[in-house]
Order: C-alpha cells, then structure tokens, then sequence
C-alpha cells in the first residue's frame, strides 16, 4: 500500500469520526451511580426482629442514599427583556461680516457678510427578548450525598428517532425536603440544575467543526 492510499484512509478516518462528535454537555458527570453495598451488623440478641433491617412497613421510601432514583418534573420557563435607548441633538451658527469702512484697501470686499451653520443629530434604539419553555419528567439517579443531607442528582434519557438520536440530560442538588409523593421533584426546586436536550442529527452535527476543519481554520483563517 503505497503513501497516498494511507493519507487518503487517515483522512477518512478522520473524516468520519468528525462527523459523529457529539456536542459537550453542560450536565456534571456521571449520570448514574451504583448503590454502595452495606455490610449489615450481625444479629446478638438472638431474636426475631432485628432493628438493623428493619424497615417499617408503610415507610415513605424517599430516595434518601446514593443509587435511589427520582423522578424530575423539568418545567422550566423564562422570559427576558432589555430595551435601550438614546438620543442627542447639537446645533451651531457662525455669522461674520466685514464692514464698510473708507480708505480700508479691497473696498470690493467691503459689506460682505459671511454665515455657517451646522446641525448633529442621533437617534438609537434597541430591543433584547429571549424566552424558552421546556417541560417533560426524567428519572435521574441520587450519585452522591451531601454533609447537609442533600441530594446529588443525574440521570440522561437517549431517544433513538431514525437517524439520530436525542439526549436529555439533568443534574442538580436536590434538597430531601422538596421531594413529594413519588418520588417527584420540580425542576424549579433544584439547585445548581442543568437542563440540556440536545441530539446528533445531522442538523446538529452541521453546527459541530470538525478537528479536521478546527486545523484548517486554525492555519488559514477566514
């Protein structure tokens, strides 16, 4: 195989793999987290019950410990608006003249008056308005547990639709006393949230450089 074959490869190789990076997430990693395996205390009284496996029977299972899930309600939905503006205006006026005066030389010029004027005026205005909606429920996974008792959360959805594939991702700090029945927690209760629904489509992947096209651009910039 000669040298160009090889290029040619490499290049497809490269190639390829552009086209399949998918964009970074803004979602703290991991997005889930094993259960921690306790060791439980061997029994010494010798009797039937034992408090430490004991679990009551209508206990409130809340997730409470690293690998319980829960399910986020993600309502999220802001508006913004910014509006600017300025305006100024100046205005200025020079009038001269040169007098009639006997035995002045160039009594041509004598009488003649002379005038300006001038005039500068600015109008700006500017608008800003940027709002999102975004709604649905995804289960994530309690990855670890803070000193104060709260709740470290993640969790990613992969929905496969033809040829490409959409990824919900969620990561946040979850406070145990803002969870309700279910399991169920309101996105605009999290802390630290970070919602991102993103896909790999190749409307998407178009909005991606390369490395290849990154190197290019880096020599020969636009």
């Amino acid at each position: 195989m000669n040298n160009r074959a090889v290029a040619v490869m490499i290049l497809s190789i490269v190639l390829l793999g552009g086209c399949a990076v998918v964009p970074d997430t803004i979602v703290q990693k991991p997005t889930h987290a094993k259960p921690l395996q306790a060791a439980p205390a061997a029994p010494t009284n010798g009797g039937i019950f034992q408090a430490t496996s004991y679990r009551p029977l209508f206990e409130d299972r809340r997730a409470r410990l690293v690998g319980d899930v829960l399910t986020i309600a993600i309502n999220e939905k802001t508006n913004a608006g910014k509006q600017t503006g300025s305006s100024g205006s100046k205005s200025g006026s020079v009038a001269a003249s040169i007098p009639t005066i006997l035995g002045l030389p160039l009594k041509m010029l004598q009488g003649t008056s002379v005038s300006a004027q001038s005039a500068n005026k600015y109008d700006t205005k500017g608008a800003e308005n940027s709002s999102n909606i975004f709604t649905g429920t995804l289960t994530v996974t309690v990855t670890d547990v803070l000193p104060n008792g709260n709740l470290m959360v993640s969790g990613e959805k992969q929905v496969s639709l033809d040829t490409g594939v959409e990824y919900i991702r969620f990561s946040g700090v979850v406070s145990p006393d803002t969870i309700a029945t279910g399991n169920v927690v309101s996105s605009t209760q999290v802390a630290d949230a970070r919602v991102e629904y993103r896909s790999n489509s190749r409307i998407d992947a178009a909005q991606v450089m390369t490395s290849l096209t990154r190197f290019f651009l880096s020599v020969m910039p636009l």
